[in-house]
């Protein structure tokens, strides 16, 4: 080994890997059983790779496909992507990462007013936020319980687990909301309302913010539509709330781990969830020691969307999905669960199983879940290059008995 290593240089491999990003090869050759005693060089493992990463991946650009929380991801973030991993910063020390820190300052700044949240920090993902707000929740306020409906997401579950706190389950109602008259004493409590959950999209009371000692919101989901002043009204309370989680790798389009975790009272919350060491410049804030730039990509949507960028696609999905329900609701071989309320429509065929449904459409077209023990058909319109009239034709075509 020299010290002209080509592999940490810029060279036409990186030319290459794009060409094969575009041509995205479907016909592959096995890889190696074993670790290889001497590589194939950079350009060659691309091309063994390539077909298997992309003609063995699930497709969430497909004109079919609304199956689940996952949207496609605009091209910006590709690059940026690719910036951060060339460089390699990490957050945890501001001096590797001085324009990557200021980056996530810079987008957590913006994002935050609307949900009229003080500050707060990114997370790989909104699992790591939610125990983040409940961690501080615990340690900030003392609370000794936390209270979630039935429906809320199972990263809750988990974080009552780790950070050894009961988890009190409360019933939901017949459109899959906390029942609030099956709420007890929430004195000492954490109450978790969830804005979109897995399942329905369904909308917690968020007017309960603020009536137990800490409130989170989980709005892994529906959180972005704070930005919209069209459905903006359907977080109203939220601003009550003392800490929200948010995904950005859903509804603002981002790659995969990019999450935030934000808070009324930063400095509180930051106290109790802070921890330092001898060779940290600073304090460590979070969950997380060691993370990377994921502001970077959202920022750079941001800028190249702006707010009303950002609207006008969700705004699209929330349509598409409204489309999908209104044709579904005039089928007499459907039944509806309920109209969308955060673009998830949830629907099942009269005379088929939902399993042999799904069997009859494209891959990836749908998902399914259960409710109350039965099983529907899951849309997700995270999409918003979605072909909605020709799902809801492969929906109409496969539910005919004799398909």
């Amino acid at each position: 080994m020299n010290n002209y290593d080509t592999s940490f240089i810029a060279t036409d491999g990186l030319e290459r890997a794009l060409e094969l990003l575009r041509a995205k090869p479907s016909i592959s050759q096995p890889l190696p059983d074993a670790l290889p005693e001497r590589g194939v060089g950079e350009v060659q493992a691309l091309e063994s790779l390539a077909p298997h990463v992309f003609g063995r991946a699930a497709h969430l650009d497909s004109p079919s496909t609304l199956a689940h929380m996952d949207p496609p991801t605009p091209w910006i973030t590709w690059a940026t992507a690719l910036w951060n991993a060339s460089l390699n910063q990490n957050l945890l020390h501001e001096a590797t990462s001085p324009f990557a820190t200021q980056a996530e300052k810079l987008v957590i700044d913006w994002l935050s007013p609307f949900f009229k949240m003080q500050g707060g920090h990114f997370c790989s993902g909104s699992s790591l936020a939610n125990l983040t707000g409940l961690w501080a929740a615990r340690d900030a306020k003392g609370i000794d319980r936390i209270i979630a409906s039935e429906s809320a997401h199972l990263s809750i579950a988990k974080a009552a687990r780790i950070l050894g706190l009961p988890l009190e389950v409360v019933p939901v109602d017949d459109y899959q909301r906390l029942d609030v008259s099956a709420l007890g004493d929430l004195s000492n409590a954490c109450l978790v309302l969830t804005a979109g959950t897995t399942a329905t999209g369904s909308i917690d009371p968020l007017h309960l913010a603020g009536c137990a000692k800490w409130t989170h919101i989980d709005a892994a989901w529906a959180g972005p539509l704070c930005l919209s002043s069209k459905y903006a009204h359907l977080l109203s309370g939220i601003a009550a709330a003392d800490s929200v989680a948010v995904s950005a790798h859903k509804w603002l389009f981002q790659p995969k781990e990019s999450a935030f975790v934000l808070f009324k009272d930063v400095e509180l919350a930051n106290r109790a969830i802070s921890f330092g060491g001898s060779y940290l410049a600073n304090p460590n804030v979070g969950v997380q020691g060691s993370r990377g730039a994921a502001a970077i990509p959202l920022l750079a949507t941001l800028l190249a969307w702006g707010r009303a960028g950002i609207v006008e696609r969700i705004e699209h999905t929330l349509s598409l999905a409204d489309k999908l329900a209104t044709a579904l609701e005039s089928d007499n071989n459907m039944v509806l669960w309920a109209k969308p309320e955060t673009a998830i429509t949830v629907f099942r065929p009269k005379n088929l199983s939902v399993e042999e449904l799904l069997s009859r459409v494209p891959e990836g077209m749908f998902s399914s879940c259960t409710i109350r023990n039965e099983r529907w058909v899951r849309s997700v319109a995270a999409n918003p290059i979605a072909n909605v009239e020709n799902i809801y034709k492969a929906v109409a075509e496969a539910s005919r008995t004799n398909a």
